[in-house]
């Protein structure tokens, strides 16, 4: 997920000196109580996205967004209480003297834009980088520095370029300050999507009049900053849906669970032996014929997880009143839960599914990788998983109708002597079989408490 990374996206650019302190200047008199409340405007224009919603819980600006979004404020944004710009403010100042070497950037810095420069080639003989607008192919050649050792030819800067004072061809420039650099392929998908915005802007309006890219990307710069958030919020969650998560063991973590209840045990044992992609368990041993309890049978799908050619990606166990399904993803889980209703139909009784895993607070740095990344689910951490799913159902459970007893509520049937022992006993099983005790070693629920709340106490 490189977009959200600043290691790897954002790079800084010296200025000149003249040109830094202009902009300092700049930021200066944005501060001014006067031009607060319109600065505050113009940064919520420009970093929309991660002010909507809880979108800032999730990510916050690259130093480098913010430092553009300053840059429109200083270049780009007329206030919206009549105000003049904070570059008409500046250069019509007489209260302060303004050194020649900083006002001859005021007109450059005036007419510059945000925009998306691809990294061409460089001129030794000139010491320039060459870089060319994706927007509009217009040259732009930078003076050389130290910077270039964080570029490839091919990408693509989303920058403010700044005309160097006095060339009227507007192909010596500077970058200002900050830099955001992207693979050819994003910086396109960048592009594509501000003209779509672009395009919509024009039909809502009627009108066909926003100009050709300079004047377009001057008027709408925050577009391009918008949509370079909304690139990095969807790459976030591509990395967040590909984390692999693995037991302690090593092998694929089952997060994603589903609990039937069910009253035909032999049935539903001999249907799952033929059931497509699934095999029994080899450490689990068929029932013998002249076996009459109704031990758990275990059913297994295998499959390539990570760096693993064959592993468990899915198991069902049936219990003698409960079917369960674990699995390694929510996609997996859905389609498990297709086959068993396309088989059983009624037999099974859904009472819930989970398939979000235990929760984790990750830096960008780490999901800022090619490969997915790698969870370990301690035991701990499944356990947690395991009773907050429980913790619902079970105490549902009492007030549900149970196919093992005869589709009555337990908290009803255990009113009756016969029927108490009945539920004594489906509890106890559904004890015997707890999923922590069979994953971790440990009941994941007090099954005292599932007692109690039935009325057995």
């Amino acid at each position: 997920m490189k977009l959200a990374s600043e290691a790897t996206a954002g790079l800084w650019v010296p200025l000149a000196p003249s040109l830094d302190t202009l902009i300092a200047r700049l930021d200066i008199l944005s501060s001014e109580p006067r031009m607060v409340a319109q600065r505050q405007v113009a940064m919520r224009l420009a970093l929309q996205p991660y002010l909507e919603g809880g979108a800032g819980a999730l990510l916050s600006p690259l130093p480098q967004e913010t430092e553009l979004a300053n840059l429109l404020l200083y270049a780009d944004f007329y206030p919206q209480d009549g105000q003049l710009t904070l570059i008409e403010q500046l250069r019509d100042v007489i209260t302060e003297h303004i050194p020649q070497e900083e006002r001859e950037w005021l007109d450059p810095l005036k007419h510059s834009y945000l925009d998306l420069a691809e990294f061409l080639s460089v001129d030794e003989q000139a010491q320039r980088l060459v870089f060319r607008s994706i927007g509009n192919a217009r040259i732009y050649r930078v003076t050389d520095g130290a910077f270039r050792k964080e570029l490839q030819p091919g990408q693509v800067l989303l920058t403010r370029l700044i005309r160097e004072p006095g060339d009227v061809e507007w192909e010596r420039a500077v970058i200002a300050g900050a830099a955001i650099a992207l693979s050819n392929e994003d910086a396109k998908s960048l592009l594509n999507a501000t003209l779509d915005y672009r395009r919509q802007v024009e039909i809502s309006v009627g009108s066909f009049e926003l100009g050709e890219w300079p004047e377009f990307a001057k008027r709408y710069g925050h577009v391009l900053l918008w949509t370079f958030a909304r690139m990095r919020f969807a790459a976030l969650i591509d990395a967040v849906k590909s984390i692999h998560y693995v037991a302690e063991g090593g092998q694929p973590y089952l997060y994603a669970l589903a609990l039937y209840d069910h009253c035909e045990y032999g049935y539903m044992n001999d249907m799952l032996a033929g059931l497509e992609g699934f095999e029994r368990e080899a450490a689990v041993s068929p029932p013998s014929e002249a076996s009459t309890s109704k031990e758990a049978q275990h059913f297994v799908q295998s499959g390539a997880s990570g760096v693993l050619q064959s592993a468990v990606v899915a198991r069902l166990i049936l219990t003698a009143t409960q079917l369960w399904v674990e699995c390694d993803s929510r996609e997996r889980l859905d389609t498990v839960k297709h086959k068993l209703a396309a088989m059983f139909g009624f037999s099974l009784h859904f009472r819930g599914e989970t398939y979000t895993p235990p929760p984790r607070q990750l830096r960008e740095s780490e999901l800022a990788v090619e490969e997915p990344l790698t969870l370990r689910i301690s035991a701990k951490e499944d356990l947690a998983l395991l009773n907050g799913f429980l913790e619902t159902l079970y105490l549902e459970w009492a007030e549900r109708a149970c196919p093992s007893l005869g589709d009555q509520m337990p908290r009803h049937v255990a009113t009756s002597a016969a029927g108490r022992e009945q539920v004594v006993a489906v509890i106890a099983d559904m004890e015997r079989h707890d999923p922590g005790s069979r994953r971790v070693g440990q009941a994941s629920f007090d099954y005292n408490r599932l007692r109690a709340h039935v009325g057995l106490d």
